[in-house]
């Protein structure tokens, strides 16, 4: 069992909000756009800004608060779609700016929307196997670099933030009781960036921009996104993990004091609200002025609802990632 022992974030100086984007387009609809969303906001990275400066600001605010304590780290997870460079990992990047020792394993992940929840996996499973005691667990993305500014469906939609977490061996019973990750592969095409990998390199043809039938504007090498699709998928995938794992446990709906899903979108969190017939007191949301945070979005919910009380130690707390994959994970969690 593993503790949640410590949450920081860091966002970019930079903020764009709606009315910024509407003298740009003033031909979309922002009221629609803002209702679908939620998104009134985001931090959006400067030029030369990367995951990894976020990453690093996120720590020295733990360090700041005498949470990080690099010297009893024993193990760095850097889950990102949005590394410094190809080779080597940003975690080893990390590594030697903290200034940790040279016995820590370090390695990144390469997960989206899920990536907070399956990385409390992986720290967990080194606990559990006694490779680690304490793992530094950090999600940062400047994803609004995969996102044409042409494109409404995600223009509106995304912003960029990291987020630090300390994960710890549990010595009082409480903590993350229980994590079930699912992967569905077959759906990889509905959130995905056909080109700039190994398997379609960047070409002239690759960048060039193409309008669809709604008017959004994208090339082979920014994010293609089957909104409705993804949406109708984690509809009833999301709900019958949840049900699964409180079945695992013996917990019911009613046992649950706050859920924290990854704030994908309004709309995809009314849907899965409705859906399990959550209390609105109980559902967390917190997408206003973030944007859509990739694998940072539930560690920076869950860290800000702290902060403000929202979430409060002996509490029962359900976390539920989704998204690129097309890949979920759902944990219990006893703060």
């Amino acid at each position: 069992m593993v503790n949640i022992d410590a949450i920081a974030w860091a966002f970019p100086v930079r903020r764009i909000t709606n009315e910024e984007l509407r003298l740009q387009h003033p031909d979309w609809d922002f009221g629609r756009l803002t209702t679908r969303t939620g998104v009134t906001s985001r931090h959006v990275a400067a030029e030369g800004e990367t995951a990894l400066d976020l990453a690093v600001q996120a720590c020295r605010q733990l360090d700041s608060e005498g949470k990080l304590r690099g010297g009893e780290i024993d193990a760095v997870i850097f889950c990102t779609l949005t590394p410094d460079y190809i080779v080597p990992p940003n975690a080893c990047v990390l590594h030697q700016i903290l200034g940790l020792e040279t016995s820590v394993v370090a390695f990144d992940m390469s997960m989206a929307c899920s990536g907070f929840v399956y990385g409390l996996q992986v720290a967990a499973g080194l606990i559990a196997g006694g490779a680690a005691k304490r793992v530094l667990l950090v999600n940062a993305d400047t994803y609004t670099r995969y996102i044409h500014p042409g494109d409404r469906a995600t223009a509106c939609l995304f912003g960029d933030g990291g987020a630090a977490t300390i994960v710890s061996e549990s010595t009082d019973g409480r903590g993350v009781k229980d994590i079930r990750c699912g992967t569905a592969g077959s759906h990889h095409k509905k959130f995905l960036i056909p080109a700039g990998g190994m398997r379609t390199p960047r070409t002239a043809e690759t960048a060039r921009e193409v309008t669809d039938r709604h008017g959004n504007v994208r090339t082979a090498e920014l994010t293609q996104m089957d909104g409705m699709g993804v949406l109708g998928f984690f509809n009833s995938t999301v709900p019958a993990s949840l049900r699964e794992i409180l079945s695992r446990n013996s917990l019911t709906m009613a046992d649950i004091d706050l859920f924290v899903f990854h704030q994908a979108s309004k709309l995809a969190l009314d849907g899965i609200q409705t859906a399990l017939q959550i209390p609105a007191e109980k559902m967390l949301l917190d997408i206003a002025e973030t944007g859509n945070l990739n694998g940072a979005s539930i560690p920076v919910a869950l860290g800000r609802a702290m902060q403000s009380g929202r979430a409060k130690r002996g509490q029962k707390i359900l976390l539920c990632g989704f998204g690129a994959g097309l890949s979920w994970g759902t944990a219990v969690l006893d703060l």
